[in-house]
């Protein structure tokens, strides 16, 4: 047999095995499509779903956009406070050196002994950076320190009675700390979401390696200010 008519032969042989798997198929996808309607139409006509009403809720929604929303006094100053500094460098930290012994405890903490962050001398030998590197996470978790957050001396909202760490928004590590480097955080405020007796604000937070052109990590940090 030419080598043409050897593949012209297997798919032919493809062909129809297909249309015959097609065929097997097709009831039983066309069954198994017929009851999952027929269990999302008994659902909906099941009594308490009535109670719910796409139009109604859209309803309840637009009302609430249309109300005002009315802050408390110590709300409204500082949410007014807070408009004139949207969009501007509000922080720069001081240096703060990554040793091996904070990388060694922070490994310790969390179980992440990995050797690129705890073995000295095999990192001199295989890693690319040529020493030891600190966690991604541990750069991360230092944003309080290096924003001075938790510094009681040092306080970016003390008319606030309570301020919550709320979470975070996007995280990026473009570039490791290697072990015995500084670091440093810049910060600014790029959204303010006002509440009733709360303020919602998103920084975006920078940390510095120093002598190095590369970021750390780049983080949108969200807390939380309340006044009353």
């Amino acid at each position: 047999m030419k080598v043409v008519e050897f593949f012209k032969q297997k798919q032919m042989d493809f062909q129809q095995s297909n249309a015959e798997l097609r065929a097997m198929l097709e009831p039983m996808i066309k069954d198994w499509s017929q009851l999952v309607n027929a269990r999302f139409q008994n659902t909906l006509n099941n009594p308490w779903m009535s109670l719910f009403s796409p139009v109604e809720e859209e309803k309840v929604f637009a009302e609430k956009a249309k109300k005002p929303l009315v802050m408390s006094a110590q709300t409204q100053e500082m949410f007014d406070e807070l408009q004139s500094q949207l969009g501007l460098e509000n922080f720069v930290g001081q240096w703060q050196l990554i040793d091996q012994d904070c990388i060694n405890q922070f490994a310790q903490v969390t179980g992440d002994n990995q050797w690129l962050h705890t073995d000295v001398e095999r990192a001199a030998k295989e890693s690319p950076f040529k020493t030891t590197i600190a966690h991604g996470f541990l750069t991360l978790a230092m944003i309080p320190t290096l924003t001075e957050s938790v510094n009681p001396d040092s306080n970016l909202y003390p008319k606030a009675k309570m301020a919550i760490n709320y979470g975070l928004n996007r995280v990026r590590f473009p570039s490791p700390v290697k072990s015995n480097t500084r670091v440093r955080a810049r910060s600014k405020i790029i959204t303010i979401v006002p509440m009733k007796r709360s303020i919602e604000i998103v920084s975006e937070v920078t940390i510095e390696i120093e002598n190095s052109k590369r970021l750390a990590c780049v983080a949108e940090t969200v807390l939380r200010l309340y006044f009353n």
